[in-house]
């Protein structure tokens, strides 16, 4: 980082599963944005990651798992390696352009109570991936389950996406996805980090929601980019991904639906069992994976 960002106060956690290239490419653009102390927690990768970023960086902390604990187990290891004031945690399959660490330690040190600041996400062709969302209400949920089988640009799904709001606009937001975020410490730790109850996926919602509930601010920043080949991890094990997704759907509806609401849980777990194998019928049948939540 230049410009007078301190580079000694940010670490960098990627948590990765067998996607060793894209791995390398990855610490390679944190060094070349002037990330300092990078750790990398492998969830039990086949293809020689976890040595082949010992070799291609000997600076490098690798963390090599014996069994696959999911995302927010294995950046929960990743993050109690650390010690700076404030913590990156990213996908493996992403390039932090230039300036985009500095650019979101800038907005954590001009507001206190940001606790999550988050970049642009966009595809390698340039694609925006929409990461700033809303936590959707039952209405909204139920629409975009099942709606976007068929009807992927409906109201529902757009209002949950957020597709229609200014995305090169810096805002406060509901939630920001955990492909890559930069946390300050003490909020982390005030909230214990990521409920390991989720393998995959909805822990970055559960994250951001928990710290809302506790003060702490959520940061849209689009002056910091990152490009993000979506999916090569999850993709190796498409139909057990599907599951968890829906597994974690249920969990986060359990942890959050509060009052007489609470009596639709088991309408809500119905649903999702439904969508479950709705999702797999359509992989099978398209031989793409399902959308991302």
């Amino acid at each position: 980082m230049k410009d007078g960002s301190r580079a000694g106060d940010v670490s960098a956690v990627i948590v990765s599963y067998n996607v060793r290239d894209l791995l390398l490419q990855c610490i390679a653009s944190l060094r070349a944005d002037g990330v300092e102390h990078i750790v990398v927690v492998d969830n039990a990768s086949k293809d020689g990651s976890a040595e082949a970023a010992r070799q291609a960086d000997p600076d490098v902390e690798v963390v090599a798992l014996d069994e696959n604990l999911g995302f927010g187990s294995g950046a929960n290891r990743g993050v109690a390696r650390t010690s700076t004031p404030y913590v990156a945690i990213l996908n493996p399959d992403l390039e932090v352009e230039p300036g985009a660490t500095k650019a979101l330690v800038d907005v954590l040190d001009r507001m206190p109570d940001v606790g999550i600041a988050a970049p642009r996400i966009q595809t390698p062709d340039g694609r925006l991936y929409p990461s700033a969302r809303t936590f959707p209400d039952m209405v909204d949920a139920a629409g975009h389950a099942f709606l976007h089988f068929v009807w992927r640009s409906n109201p529902f799904s757009r209002r949950y996406k957020m597709l229609d709001w200014d995305h090169e606009v810096a805002s406060d937001v509901d939630w920001v996805a955990g492909t890559h975020l930069v946390v300050r410490r003490t909020a982390w730790d005030q909230v214990g980090g990521f409920d390991e109850g989720f393998f995959m996926y909805l822990e970055d919602v559960d994250l951001c929601w928990r710290l809302g509930r506790a003060g702490w601010r959520t940061r849209y920043e689009p002056e910091a980019r990152v490009v993000h080949a979506i999916g090569r991890s999850t993709d190796q094990t498409p139909y057990r991904m599907i599951a968890e997704h829906h597994r974690s759907l249920l969990r986060y509806a359990r942890k959050t639906t509060t009052g007489s609401r609470r009596l639709l849980l088991p309408v809500i777990a119905a649903a999702l069992a439904v969508r479950t194998v709705l999702a797999w019928a359509q992989r099978a049948w398209r031989g793409k994976p399902h959308a991302a939540h």
